[in-house]
């Protein structure tokens, strides 16, 4: 009998998590032997057509407002039901919440659950996740950062969960020639939200007089506009750099050909999906120690970290200056960046463990 299973996601706009489930979808999927579907809460993004693209089969739900998660509870048992699902997988909190609502009327199914995020708040998040957890078999977490979370936030048991780290396909990134003359260009690639703290790294990078260098940000969200007058009316008569706002992109390759390093001074990240996606394409990555981009980035081994002191905006200007002026140092981390994906981040070491939790027998 085939197996059939159900990704669903909050959204599937273009982000870390909704990258992680297209992923999942387009290489677990084999039918006839194994049909995998994808579901989102909200309405279809970017992401629901390159999905489609690769012969997913995609439903939105389309909830606007949380009056509105009831009616997708009933959905998600109609889904489940119409299409004999035998495992549902859902990823952050509001999939996992409803996720686990629906499980209560539908037994014999499997419930997986995934938290990708080491973002304090809102505090009430984490409460309920300990309380929905129970009714997922195991928990999947991209980093111990998000495990060690949801013991000490949610009160999730130890055993409960199971952590996968995020992967790329390195095939699919071309190493970019990095430094190779000023201006340094500088880029962040990410959504705009608080908690990537994207005013340190302008900061940073306004900062900086000794040097010509530019900063590419890549992104779109609630906070754009906040940080674009921001910018503007700190720094527009009192920097050398220059600012250009991107918006979004299909793919982070687009973004990563257009930067010599990426930052991110995030503190909220379960991983950190685009540090090791910089990597794969030989782009070097300066990022906060914090939270779960301990997983993917070693301190002067394959990356630079700035600690969480109060002072990072000095600590990412002074990172930005070791690699402009430090040829090895930027060719050891680029070396080793290009190692870990190729053996610790790859789909191809990824995937199984994966299938394992699936109980998918191997590729023939």
């Amino acid at each position: 009998m085939p197996r059939k299973i159900l990704l669903l996601i909050t959204d599937l706009e273009i982000g870390g998590t909704p990258t992680v489930v297209r992923e999942l979808a387009t290489r677990l999927n084999d039918p006839p032997n194994v049909v995998v579907e994808v579901a989102c809460l909200k309405h279809r993004g970017p992401v629901a057509e390159q999905l489609e693209a690769a012969g997913i089969g995609v439903t939105s739900f389309d909830v606007a407002h949380v009056w509105q998660l009831p009616n997708a509870v009933r959905r998600l048992r109609e889904l489940v039901r119409g299409r004999e699902i035998d495992t549902v997988f859902s990823f952050l909190i509001h999939a996992n919440t409803v996720a686990a609502i629906a499980s209560r009327k539908l037994p014999g199914v499997r419930f997986l659950q995934s938290v990708q995020t080491t973002q304090r708040t809102p505090r009430w998040h984490w409460w309920l996740q300990g309380w929905i957890g129970r009714c997922a078999e195991r928990i999947v977490v991209p980093s111990m950062s998000v495990d060690g979370a949801l013991r000490n936030w949610s009160g999730v048991a130890p055993g409960r969960t199971l952590v996968i780290h995020n992967a790329v396909d390195p095939a699919a990134f071309e190493e970019q020639m990095v430094f190779r003359n000023d201006p340094v260009r500088v880029g962040f690639i990410g959504r705009m939200d608080p908690v990537k703290r994207l005013e340190i790294a302008i900061s940073a990078v306004a900062s900086i007089t000794e040097f010509p260098l530019d900063m590419v940000i890549f992104g779109d969200g609630a906070h754009r506009q906040i940080w674009q007058e921001w910018q503007r009316d700190e720094f527009l008569d009192l920097t050398r750099a220059g600012f250009y706002w991107k918006g979004a992109v299909a793919t982070p390759q687009e973004a990563l050909r257009q930067m010599d390093v990426l930052v991110l001074p995030s503190i909220g990240e379960g991983f950190g999906l685009v540090l090791i996606e910089a990597m794969a394409s030989g782009v070097p990555v300066i990022a906060s120690a914090s939270g779960g981009i301990h997983d993917a980035v070693r301190h002067d081994f394959n990356g630079l970290l700035v600690p969480v002191t109060g002072n990072e905006v000095q600590g990412f200007a002074d990172a930005i200056r070791r690699l402009r002026n430090d040829r090895a140092l930027r060719d050891r981390l680029i070396a080793n960046g290009l190692r870990d994906v190729r053996e610790r981040f790859n789909w191809d070491v990824i995937l199984p463990r994966y299938r394992q939790l699936l109980s998918l027998v191997p590729c023939s």
